[in-house]
């Protein structure tokens, strides 16, 4: 949590975080536009390339065609792979992801531990050693009962190969589930060369602290995660748990309602301005297509204006049927 209001004081010496914007564009006109740290596209339609600052994500946009995510910051960037991660870097910031397959690490566990290891050891070559906010997406998170559904043998393969990765504090995360066809993990992270302040919501269990019902290993992550100049809060992925509990089971609307009262409570945490606006991009995570539809347009009566992406993926409890996650620019 926000210890001290002269810490949310933006220092001008350092980085301007990357602006984050949704855009109909091409991929070729998104990567050559200068500062270009990482660009996102989703679903089986987004285009192929070998440019390590390009990503596809597999999970399916609800509107059609989809935008493409784009992050840019301020000078030159350099990019290039190491092993299994593909980074890219400039104006203090570093981008970096991997993706594997399950099929080749024995499952969700080991390929979790194999990615956080692998990140961890390509961050120790890095000045942009802060890592501030973390994406992970896998498939069929819900499948399996007790200690062996995925979501929590993912939190066990993460903590492992994470090791000591995250002790100077967790990053802002979101985990979500996809429905490609492979069995594949993919995580992606946003680091600089000055650390950030993490934010914890009120109303919410940090999900270090969650009790053992929610698996062997608690989930490792805070709320949200201003940036080092404190111009911009990232939210991590955020549903309607209140304390560590799930509410309104079967109804997406009111746990819809429960999720943007969780955000409304960090954002005033954080000392941010109040609600979203045209330059606060934010993703909606629907668990069932045939919720799609009303939860877009609660989301337009709420939120009017505030950029959308609305994404098929399922949030890591099964009760849960909608999650969001985004940035709030000062």
């Amino acid at each position: 949590m926000v210890q001290a209001s002269e810490n949310l004081q933006a220092k001008p010496t350092l980085p301007r975080t990357p602006r984050v914007t949704y855009r109909m564009t091409t991929l070729p006109v998104a990567l050559a536009e200068g500062g270009t740290l990482a660009a996102f596209g989703f679903g089986a339609g987004a285009p192929d390339s070998d440019d390590p600052r390009w990503l596809r994500v597999p999970l399916e946009c609800f509107d059609a065609p989809a935008p493409l995510e784009v992050w840019q910051v301020d000078g030159d960037v350099v990019c290039g792979r190491q092993h299994n991660v593909r980074w890219s870097a400039g104006g203090g910031w570093l981008f970096a992801s991997i993706e594997l397959d399950e099929r080749a690490t024995g499952g969700i566990e080991a390929a979790a531990r194999q990615a956080y290891a692998e990140l961890r050891q390509f961050m120790r070559t890095r000045h942009e050693r802060y890592v501030l906010r973390i994406w992970n997406y896998m498939a069929d998170i819900n499948l399996g009962e007790g200690d062996v559904e995925r979501y929590k043998q993912f939190c066990d393969g993460r903590a492992v190969g994470s090791n000591d990765f995250f002790a100077e504090g967790f990053p802002a995360a979101t985990a979500i589930g996809h429905h490609y066809r492979a069995p594949v993990l993919q995580v992606y992270l946003l680091a600089c060369i000055d650390g950030g302040a993490a934010v914890e919501n009120p109303r919410q269990t940090s999900a270090w602290h969650y009790p053992r019902q929610y698996g062997r290993t608690s989930p490792g992550f805070t709320r949200g995660m201003l940036m080092p100049a404190r111009d911009v809060l990232a939210i991590s992925g955020t549903a309607a748990v209140v304390g560590h509990t799930s509410a309104h089971e079967g109804d997406p609307e009111a746990q819809l309602d429960e999720t943007l009262a969780n955000l409304d409570a960090l954002l005033a945490t954080a000392d941010m301005p109040a609600g979203f606006d045209t330059h606060s991009p934010l993703k909606a995570y629907v668990r069932h297509a045939t919720d799609a539809a009303r939860v877009r347009d609660k989301l337009q009566r709420r939120l009017p204006g505030v950029p959308v992406l609305l994404m098929h993926g399922d949030v890591c409890r099964r009760e849960l049927l909608v999650e969001i996650d985004g940035w709030r620019f000062r």
